[in-house]
């Protein structure tokens, strides 16, 4: 997410001073490679990029296909095989053992619906949303090309392909992806045309609230950020909760414990961290989270802690749900021998996305199967 919000930037920026660009985005992969389907980078005419496709073995290439396509005005379709250790064009023995498919796109900034200004559509409000992407080897005038299909999760569709109705097996696979909350890839046959399609599904940042604005919060909303995730500071202290402490980005909200929901919208990508060295507010605020469906409170300080707080809303005659005990974490963090406030801001930052992602958090050589499950499918 982060890497689109620079790509919306830098795009607006080129703007500004009247600069061509193109789009390049990582369409199809088969085998392995540093970056997954639905990697992007924007070139401008002068060679300034932002965002990746690769780990950087491609980018000098797509630099120069980039450039070609903003000169021509057509998109083009470039295939790697980083498979290949006799391949001069990108180098030899990349590692990656992929062959991807890059799909180069001109961008008119004079169409309200190109493709950066559909990315930007996709981000503007914190829900799911599919963006389409058409290619091809051999691509025609009359077969529809390019990032061209946003489909919102509100049911909003933005059609810019050309087609006068939706194949029915893509809005199918459309409504799929939505459900299941992956990407993939699809071929469809309509009128005669031989349609290749990346369906990318595009989720909001994670939404982080910091309960507790103290030294300790500092550094666990420098990494938020450096992720690309949105961080609302919350605290009752004003003299503690205020910009100058913070990051010019995240939101501060100076409140009674009973009182934050209000100013918070909650979704499925909100997360909070208890962190004020106040058990009364701590407390406070995880009694109102109960009423939430939110997939990760974490409690910073020891398991007693905690356990107290489980305690006495019991007495209060609340009585968590398995599901409610499932999404609390403390001491909060993975275990990784941290000590100082950064360090603890790391182990949070990791236990956040290992619970987001339906990891364990464990370490990458003892997986018995790859990284990344293949959830593209052709």
């Amino acid at each position: 997410m982060k890497e689109i919000s620079e790509i919306i930037s830098a795009y607006q920026v080129a703007s500004r001073h009247k600069k061509r660009l193109a789009l390049a985005t990582l369409v199809h992969l088969n085998g392995s490679s540093y970056r997954r389907p639905g990697a992007r980078m924007i070139v401008d005419e002068e060679g300034q990029l932002t965002g990746a496709i690769s780990g950087g073995c491609l980018e000098g290439d797509a630099l120069r296909k980039a450039v070609y396509c903003i000169h021509t005005q057509q998109p083009k379709l470039v295939i790697y095989d980083t498979s290949d250790e006799e391949d001069a064009t990108i180098g030899v023995q990349l590692g990656c053992a992929g062959i991807i498919q890059v799909l180069f796109e001109p961008i008119n900034e004079n169409d309200p619906n190109n493709p950066v200004e559909l990315l930007k559509k996709a981000i503007s409000k914190r829900q799911n949303a599919v963006l389409v992407t058409f290619y091809g080897p051999d691509l025609k005038p009359d077969q529809p090309i390019g990032t061209c299909l946003l489909w919102e999760d509100s049911g909003n569709v933005i059609d810019n392909s050309g087609f006068k109705h939706l194949p029915p097996a893509l809005s199918a696979d459309i409504k799929a992806s939505m459900a299941l909350k992956k990407s993939s890839f699809k071929n469809y046959k309509h009128n005669d045309l031989n349609i290749n399609a990346f369906i990318s599904f595009i989720t909001p940042p994670v939404s982080l609230i910091i309960i507790g604005a103290g030294n300790d919060a500092i550094p666990l909303q420098h990494i938020a950020e450096t992720l690309g995730w949105q961080v609302t500071i919350v605290d009752g202290r004003h003299t503690y909760a205020k910009i100058e402490r913070f990051s010019s980005a995240c939101q501060i909200i100076v409140s009674k414990p009973e009182k934050v929901l209000e100013q918070i919208q909650v979704d499925e990508k909100t997360v909070f961290v208890l962190m004020t060295h106040n058990y009364n507010y701590d407390y406070a605020m995880l009694k109102a989270l109960l009423s939430k469906n939110v997939p990760y409170v974490g409690a910073l300080g020891p398991k007693k802690k905690l356990d107290n707080m489980v305690k006495d809303l019991q007495q209060e005659g609340l009585h968590l749900t398995e599901l409610q005990k499932s999404i609390l974490y403390g001491p909060v963090g993975l275990e990784i021998g941290a000590e100082t406030p950064a360090e603890i801001a790391l182990s949070i930052s990791a236990e956040i996305l290992a619970v987001l992602n339906e990891k364990k958090g464990g370490f990458l050589r003892n997986l018995p199967a790859e990284i990344h499950q293949r959830y593209f499918k052709d």
